[in-house]
Formats: C-alpha cells, structure tokens, sequence
C-alpha cells in the first residue's frame, strides 16, 4: 500500500458501488439504502474524495454514442530532449486522445484515443505524430469492448485485504 493509498473498508465498497450503479443518486438515499446515517454517508463521501480515491461524480460519455467509433490505442517513442512533459501538453490539446501513460517497455507513452471513422483515426495519428518530439507511433484498433473500464469488483477486492 502507498503512503497516501485509501483503507477500504465495506461500507465504503457497497457506497461506491452504489454510486456506480446510480450517479445521480442523492446523500440521503445513499443512506437510507446502506442503512447508516446521512452524516455518515456525507463523512465516507469526503473522505474518498478528498483523499483521491473517488475523482468525480460527473456524466460517463460514451464517446461511440457521440460520433467517435473507432477505439485505439497508441505507443509513441518519444525523443528524449522534449521529455516526456512536452509531449503530453502537446497531446492534451488533441480532443481525441482520451488518456496518456508513460510506460515500461518498447514504447514510452500509450495513448487512448478515439477518431469518427478510420479515415478521421489517420487524422488524428498524423495530428499526434506531427509534433518534432514523438518519433514513431504503432497503432492498434480495438475491435470491441469486452470488459468496459470498471473498479467496481477492484473496491470490493479491497476491502478483503
């Protein structure tokens, strides 16, 4: 465990899973259901996000439904005079590049992005890689989404520690 890593305890699973289920859902409904009281539930809400473990409670858009179809993932090498801080203020100006990690391996960034159709992914690929400190760019189209990104089975997990 980190030294600022959050204790999950089940209470805690069983609210954020909630949450996942039900993002609208209010503070008092949350404790009626968990069967503890509203200030409980309010305390455990801080506490999560205020040491990081929950990052928000807005809307999850699903980019597909909106225009952009077609999923990739991206390896960049970059050059190492730029550094790594260069490339992902370059990147973040790119509306389809959902997320970036630097990353052990052949490559030193891997890249979420998204595009409206094969033709718009050469696009962006060529927006990405237009930037003098990224050198080289391998493409992998996700043909579809078997396990969607989820943390839900993760809290519960944690909670058995």
């Amino acid at each position: 465990m980190t030294e600022h890593s959050v204790q999950l305890d089940e209470l805690d699973a069983r609210l954020i899973e909630l949450l996942a289920a039900e993002p609208r859902i209010g503070v008092l409904e949350l404790s009626r259901r968990l069967s503890v009281a509203r200030g409980t539930v309010q305390a455990r809400l801080d506490k999560l996000t205020a040491r990081g473990a929950i990052k928000g409670f807005g809307p999850e858009v699903v980019p597909a439904m909106i225009g952009f179809g077609v999923m990739s993932f991206v390896t960049l090498e970059i050059s190492q005079r730029y550094g790594h801080d260069a490339v992902a203020g370059h990147l973040a100006e790119i509306p389809e590049v959902l997320e970036a990690h630097t990353i052990t391996g052949s490559g030193d960034l891997l890249c979420r992005i998204v595009a409206r159709s094969n033709a718009d992914l050469q696009r962006v690929i060529d927006q990405i890689v237009g930037y003098e400190g990224i050198t080289r760019a391998h493409t992998i189209i996700a043909l579809a989404e078997l396990i969607p990104y989820r943390t839900v089975p993760l809290t519960k997990a944690a909670t058995r520690i």
